[in-house]
């Protein structure tokens, strides 16, 4: 009878183990929905302001912050995809993404690390930013170069604008140089993709973002900060170059 009872005991704690376990993995599952990427950042965002989310059309989900008169995704762009569910070329190959004249997305440093494409998003041309089909998720579009002057004019210009993005502290910069993330946009330092198809730049050095703002058939505008200064430079560059996107909500 004895032995009945601890038989009985001991299968009553191994199914309610069981239920336990199930119940906390549903529960990961429903904190994490859509993308295996999400919530794995390490990204370091400003605990002081208040963040909003943003869901893309491959699951992905995002930090938005409100700066000024403008709501900014507050982490880099990773979807695979665009708006309209068609999948965007994954190009490996340095040779094939030199050629590139249409659309195509690759990892920075040709990663498949879960936590870094969470933390650092991914790189696209900039014929993939242009698409029809579009790279932003509903309601939202790549930030164009008047998008850009506005922010910049809200934060006191192109001078001091940088650090006032950039994640404060050394966590994903070499240098913390005038990096305070006071707006709480969270910038990495992600490096880029050249044409030539080769990765520059280790983490924590440059980030460079597309605009949506085209020069001519071989040029658009991009923009860039620097782990060494708090200014953020809008310049030229070729199309076929991988860089980080981020949106703008309409």
């Amino acid at each position: 009878m004895i032995r009945e009872k601890r038989i009985w005991y001991f299968q009553f704690v191994v199914i309610g183990f069981v239920m336990l376990f199930t119940t906390n993995c549903r529960k990961d599952d429903h904190n994490n929905p859509g993308n295996p990427t999400n919530g794995k950042t390490t990204a370091v965002f400003n605990t002081a302001l208040e963040y909003g989310t943003l869901t893309d059309q491959d699951g992905n989900t995002y930090k938005t912050i409100t700066i000024g008169t403008q709501t900014w995704m507050a982490e880099n762009l990773r979807t695979s995809k665009y708006r309209n569910g068609e999948a965007i070329p994954l190009v490996k190959d340095s040779i094939a993404w030199g050629n590139l004249q249409t659309g195509a997305y690759c990892n920075p440093q040709n990663t498949d690390t879960l936590d870094v494409l969470a933390t650092y998003g991914r790189f696209y041309n900039w014929y993939a930013v242009s698409d029809s089909r579009n790279l932003a998720p509903a309601g939202w579009h790549v930030a164009t170069e008047s998008d850009l002057t506005i922010l910049t004019d809200y934060l006191g210009g192109p001078a001091v604008a940088g650090g006032k993005l950039k994640e404060a502290g050394s966590t994903h910069w070499s240098l913390s140089i005038a990096a305070t993330n006071e707006t709480g946009f969270t910038a990495l330092g992600a490096g880029y993709r050249h044409p030539n198809g080769y990765y520059y730049s280790p983490f924590g050095y440059y980030g460079m973002w597309w605009s949506a703002t085209e020069v001519d058939a071989n040029e658009a505008r991009e923009w860039s900060l620097y782990y060494n200064g708090g200014d953020i430079r809008i310049v030229n560059n070729l199309k076929v170059f991988g860089m980080s996107v981020r949106c703008v909500k309409d």
